[in-house]
């Protein structure tokens, strides 16, 4: 299996605390969505995020084709970070991490997402070819609304090319089927 790794950051000029409410409120998720993916939750909402929290929603990454979605909270440190993971869905491997730090004038966000597409390596020139680009576009599209809402303090979107993370030779692989 490739494990691909996509990093982001970006700097806006308002404190942590208020950028940890935003993404801390799970209805603000759609406003930070591409409109072309058609994104829909099909979840109840609670007014915050918490640990064990499941969100079900509808998208049409590529093609056109809708695809259920379910991610879970699985980790939560207050002010700092939270992470989730995909259940279900189009990858057969998915994992955000959203970091938040104090800076000089405001917040550094980072993500690091780890992903890991089926069939590989079949899967593999669909995703040099098209899945690479398109998660740098959705990533591109939240710094822009981001940027929109708070304003910025980075010029322009620190979106980290994908690296692929073979194992090692030799290494055990666990994989959940």
């Amino acid at each position: 299996m490739r494990l691909h790794r996509l990093q982001a950051r970006q700097r806006l000029p308002i404190s942590v605390d208020e950028a940890w409410e935003f993404f801390a409120t799970p209805r603000n998720l759609p406003e930070m969505t591409p409109q072309s993916l058609h994104f829909t939750i099909t979840s109840e909402l609670p007014e915050r995020m918490h640990v064990g929290l499941a969100l079900t929603y509808t998208v049409t990454p590529l093609f056109n084709i809708p695809v259920s979605w379910m991610t879970v909270i699985t980790a939560i440190e207050d002010g700092a970070s939270f992470s989730d993971e995909q259940r279900v869905g189009p990858y057969k491997m998915w994992h955000h991490q959203h970091l938040f730090e104090a800076v000089e004038g405001g917040t550094e966000m980072r993500d690091l997402v780890h992903y890991a597409l089926p069939f590989d390596p079949f899967s593999r020139p669909l995703h040099d070819l098209v899945v690479r680009r398109r998660l740098q576009e959705i990533f591109a599209f939240r710094y822009r609304i981001l940027a929109q809402r708070f304003g910025t303090l980075t010029p322009e979107p620190v979106i980290e090319p994908d690296s692929a993370l073979e194992p090692a030779p030799g290494a055990i692989v666990f994989s959940v089927v």
